[in-house]
């Protein structure tokens, strides 16, 4: 109930942002300056980017935006008035305007924001009739619509700050530096602190984010933002295995990375709280770097290993979790920041899982296009889409003279989803919306005549309630009651008659048949259909690299990366600089990219109901992005010189064991798959030299968290009664280092 007023009384105050800016500027065009097309962009101006656009953020943030895209809207507006002078030129940039904003969405979700309303700028100025000369009124009703709205934003009612994804990483960054301190300190296993570490991770989904906070950008802010979050939901989750379980006595190894663990995670914290990134642009200024604390702990447990007494197999699967606890405590101190602005030198850490900080932004953003060109990403996908029914559309109204025909545009933009059935449902609504409010304007335009004072007096009062109750209500109470808003608009502009009512019915209705057959024919199932393939093929890319990453831990051959020497400022154990991403690694991080898209997509549409979830697919993107991981930080030597030959085996099988499940699970057979590498047997264990036994531990330990993953991912998901949490038997760390 609560959450339902909250959405309401925001809704209200958007409404009311929008009416006063149209307000402004519609009324003085049109009545003291005597020129209505200035009147008609100052009008559309704030509707366009005030109701079609869903733009990101709250008060200020979006009063940028809006000041940020009026220069675009202008290069629009000048294209669109240049390519009216024939149905051919209008119909071709159309597609490629069209094709061009939608494909925007995968820069970052102001880009996206703000394509919608961008596209109606080009839309209002390629009809006719051809009037060059009224270029100028419609800049200035374009920039005056847009300055309004951008000061009644900011000003007029201002909406609460939205949370910002860098608080809820220090949020979670707190909560960790408390469990890893409490895990020192425990005596027993601490299920209630599991507990809120599993809250807090999830506080960091994407999903519990309005879409303007969430960190989707291809710039390097937005990059290392969702890396930090990504990397403290597996510290928090590594965490929660360690307070979940009795802790080893004695165990001083552990205890002294735990400490340097929680004091990164408090230093992290306070710098994204702050906003700076401490000295010498690092987040943690103390006298010992946590990768130093992680060298020196690799230090110390090979010498504990060769100590008179071998430390139990307990013991290193435990030590093994807190490296990687360690591990991503690292990351997500470099990845905060380096979405600070830090430019600090990745002192023993891998460089192609951070390959974004020496790009600049016009290459992130290469990236990233040329990532998403391919008819597999979802993103290519909705813009071909919208790109194909916008240019028909207009190849419609303008080849039969429709009266009015951007309406025709406007329905395909505005009812236009991303699957055959939404559309269908979308414009089964809007149809009849639009028919009650064709109906209840004729009625009105009878019974007003040309009295002009009436239609203005009423256009204020009805916009407010077009504007707050259409978001809430729907297609069919958005359209019908934009139908009543645009009828009383262009009855001031010039004089009108019922007709106008039926313009308005005939061309929504045009648009939405052509929104729909556009949805029947391209991509109808939208990700539903696309998310198998997409995470079919990463299983498929993550299966070689999952092999390759077995053989360098144990032969030192097939290296992930091939290494650099070490510089003289690498830390101890630094492995070097990996140099350029290998293949697999590159081909596995594109698909995983691919895959989260098509997974975003696929939430938000309305067939992926819990009910109708076929499988665990954030199971699947846990499984490549493992792999990822693994690849990166577990080849910390060239090879294991000394590991006898049965134990060399064991790694070999054990690793074809989990390639050939993630092979069978790229299939998703019925009956799922079962994926269980053999651990690593005693007798074997006590022939392996005691300093190469935590590595092979590192080895096996992640190779069950993927073939956990793998089970999960490719079972097939059936509605059931939930469960309470079962703990685990033992630490399993669900990353590895």
């Amino acid at each position: 109930m609560a959450e339902g007023l909250s959405a309401a009384a925001r809704t209200g105050r958007h409404a009311a942002h929008v009416t006063a800016a149209t307000a402004a500027g519609f009324y003085p065009a049109l009545y003291l300056l005597d020129r209505p097309v200035a009147g008609i962009y100052a009008l559309f101006t704030p509707i366009a980017f005030g109701i079609l656009s869903p733009l990101p953020g709250a008060g200020r943030d979006r009063a940028a935006t809006v000041l940020r895209a009026v220069p675009a809207a202008a290069v629009l507006v000048v294209l669109g008035t240049v390519l009216a002078a024939g149905t051919w030129p209008a119909v071709a940039g159309m597609l490629a305007v069209g094709f061009a904003l939608a494909f925007g969405a995968a820069c970052g979700p102001r880009t996206a924001g703000a394509a919608p309303g961008l596209q109606l700028f080009y839309i209002l100025a390629c009809f006719p009739p051809y009037e060059p000369g009224t270029l100028p009124q419609r800049l200035v009703g374009l920039a005056v619509g847009g300055a309004l709205l951008a000061l009644a934003e900011a000003f007029l009612f201002p909406d609460a700050p939205e949370p910002s994804y860098r608080g809820r990483i220090a949020d979670a960054l707190d909560a960790a530096a408390r469990a890893a301190s409490g895990v020192v300190r425990g005596e027993g296993p601490d299920p209630e602190t599991a507990g809120r570490l599993g809250a807090a991770g999830r506080e960091l989904r994407l999903s519990r984010l309005p879409a303007g906070a969430r960190p989707t950008g291809a710039g390097r802010t937005d990059r290392a933002l969702a890396q930090a979050g990504a990397a403290t939901r597996r510290l928090l989750d590594q965490l929660a295995l360690l307070a979940a379980h009795v802790p080893a006595p004695g165990d001083t190894v552990s205890a002294d990375l735990l400490r340097g663990i929680a004091a990164s995670c408090t230093e992290t914290a306070g710098a994204l709280r702050r906003g700076d990134r401490g000295r010498r642009g690092r987040i943690l200024p103390g006298p010992q770097l946590l990768e130093e604390m992680v060298a020196d702990f690799l230090k110390a447990r090979g010498g504990a290993a060769a100590g008179p007494e071998p430390a139990p197999r307990a013991v290193l699967v435990r030590r093994s979790t807190v490296l990687t606890a360690a591990v991503s405590a690292v990351t997500v101190r470099t990845a905060a920041s380096l979405a600070l602005g830090g430019r600090e030198r990745l002192h023993g850490l891998p460089r192609e899982q951070f390959w974004y900080a020496a790009e600049g932004p016009a290459r992130l953003l290469a990236v990233r296009i040329r990532g998403n060109l391919t008819r597999r990403s979802v993103v290519f996908q909705n813009a071909l889409r919208t790109a194909l029914g916008l240019a028909l559309a207009r190849l419609v109204a303008g080849s039969l003279d429709l009266s009015h025909g951007f309406w025709v545009l406007l329905a395909v933009l505005t009812l236009g989803r991303t699957t055959a059935g939404a559309t269908w449902s979308a414009v089964r609504s809007a149809a009849a919306g639009t028919l009650a409010g064709a109906f209840a304007a004729g009625l009105l335009i009878v019974g007003a005549g040309g009295a002009s004072d009436v239609y203005a007096a009423l256009l204020v009062p009805m916009m407010l309630v077009a504007f707050t109750l259409g978001p809430l209500g729907g297609p069919a109470w958005g359209q019908g009651l934009f139908t009543l808003v645009v009828a009383t608009a262009f009855a001031q502009i010039a004089p009108v008659t019922w007709r106008l009512a039926e313009a308005r019915l005939v061309d929504v209705l045009t648009g939405s048949a052509i929104g729909l057959l556009c949805g029947l024919l391209a991509w109808p199932a939208g990700a539903r259909a696309e998310i198998r393939y997409a995470m079919s093929a990463l299983l498929r890319s993550a299966a070689p690299l999952v092999r390759a990453t077995a053989t360098a831990v144990t032969d030192g051959s097939g290296r992930v990366a091939a290494p650099a020497p070490a510089g003289p400022s690498a830390s101890p154990g630094d492995p070097g600089d990996p140099g350029p991403p290998s293949p697999g690694a590159r081909l596995t991080l594109h698909r995983l990219r691919i895959a989260e898209a098509a997974y975003a997509q696929y939430r938000t549409e309305p067939a992926a109901s819990a009910a109708e979830t076929a499988h665990d697919w954030l199971a699947v993107l846990d499984h490549g992005s493992r792999t990822l991981v693994g690849a990166y930080w577990l080849p910390r030597t060239d090879g294991m010189p000394g590991l006898p030959p049965e134990a060399r085996r064991w790694a070999r099988e054990a690793a074809e064991e989990v390639v050939a499940a993630t092979v069978r699970a790229a299939g998703f057979p019925p009956d799922g798959v079962r994926a269980g590498p053999a651990p690593l047997p005693p007798e074997v264990a006590e022939r392996v030299p005691a300093p190469l036994l935590a590595p092979l531990t590192d080895v096996e330990v992640w190779l069950r968290a993927l073939a956990r993953d793998l089970e999960a991912g490719a079972a097939p998901q059936t509605p059931q009664a939930p469960q309470a949490p079962q703990t685990p038997q033992a630490p399993q760390p669900p990353d590895t280092p």
